[in-house]
């Protein structure tokens, strides 16, 4: 405890403006660039940094985050709003479908800008940190070459929207084919049909870079039409089964993943 005290002094002793950026980029590991955002509301300041570029999944897998703030905010309504918030960013991108077992998210309000928010302000401040913070891990994800938003729309429950979209991020068939740029709406089905959800599994559109190239689960518009050309895709799933969504953000399945992850011995 000694140890851990002199450095808690030294660290101290050393504050400086930078601070932020110093620690976001002392936790990297694998990542290329560090993750940082600050929010300002109201006279406060929320700041979060996190890292990760490999083994992202639900769960957060080998992802650490910290996020801090000088609201004030009570203990309990703290670890509530940080649990949805966490729940709607950070456990929504699904780079390989890898887990671990030292994933962390911490939320620490010091109370020192004096000022409290309502609950849903800092909801809101606490979700937009998040957001950005779990967008630039899958932006950083090891070894892809394109950035993929699944969205699930109209599912009977938020659930199903998020089975839905996490099934497809896990799916290799998919991956390959979105790093190949190949618009094979086919793959995408079958990965949805892997899910536990309710839908009519012979009654589902999908838009792919905004082309409809399935409708009812047929073919649509001329799948040609798919421009893979920019980092992002945009493949949206309509299930037509009720008024709820959720997207999940992945990543390609690329050489350059296996041989990350594959040229080395720990």
């Amino acid at each position: 405890m000694a140890k851990i005290g002199d450095g808690i002094s030294q660290s101290v002793a050393s504050l400086t403006s930078a601070g932020l950026e110093l620690s976001g980029r002392a936790i990297m590991t694998t990542d290329s660039v560090p993750k940082i955002e600050t929010v300002e509301v109201k006279g406060t300041q929320t700041s979060g940094i996190a890292k990760g570029a490999g083994m992202l999944a639900p769960a957060m897998a080998t992802m650490l985050s910290v996020v801090m703030t000088d609201a004030i905010i009570d203990a309990g309504s703290a670890q509530e709003l940080l649990r949805i918030a966490v729940d709607r960013t950070f456990n929504r991108i699904d780079s390989d479908g890898c887990t671990s077992t030292n994933d962390t998210v911490l939320l620490m309000a010091s109370g020192q800008s004096g000022v409290k928010l309502s609950e849903s302000e800092f909801a809101a401040v606490l979700t937009k940190v998040c957001q950005s913070l779990s967008s630039q891990l899958i932006a950083d994800a090891e070894g892809h070459s394109k950035l993929v938003s699944i969205q699930t729309i109209n599912a009977a429950s938020e659930s199903d929207a998020v089975a839905i979209g996490r099934a497809c991020a896990r799916n290799n068939l998919l991956k390959c084919a979105i790093f190949g740029g190949d618009p094979n709406w086919g793959r995408i089905l079958a990965a949805a049909g892997s899910a536990e959800a309710q839908y009519d599994p012979s009654n589902v559109d999908v838009t792919l870079n905004g082309i409809k190239v399935a409708i009812a689960s047929a073919p649509g518009e001329d799948r040609t039409l798919v421009d893979f050309s920019a980092k992002e895709v945009s493949i949206i799933i309509d299930l037509h089964a009720g008024p709820h969504e959720a997207t999940i953000l992945t990543n390609d399945l690329t050489h350059d993943y296996v041989h990350e992850n594959s040229a080395y011995a720990t």
